[in-house]
């Protein structure tokens, strides 16, 4: 299952906003995204981690759908 959500806008948002997960609010995973603003992104580890998830589309949002297209 494909999600509607923008792989490009998740890229971005992890690249400028990852310590303050910004991309994990994006894509609905509000809990994680609670612990990326208060860890410093999981102190830098979970930024590099997603970053490179999201590159090779294997990022799922949070109904587990694959963040694949890169645009809308």
């Amino acid at each position: 299952m494909e999600s509607n959500k923008n792989r490009l806008v998740a890229l971005l948002l992890c690249i400028f906003l990852g310590v303050l997960g910004i991309h994990r609010f994006y894509v609905g995973k509000i809990g994680t995204g609670i612990l990326f603003l208060l860890t410093g992104g999981l102190f830098g580890i979970g930024i590099l981690v997603d970053l490179i998830m999201i590159a090779v589309g294997t990022f799922k949002d949070k109904s587990g759908a694959v963040v694949a297209k890169w645009q809308s």
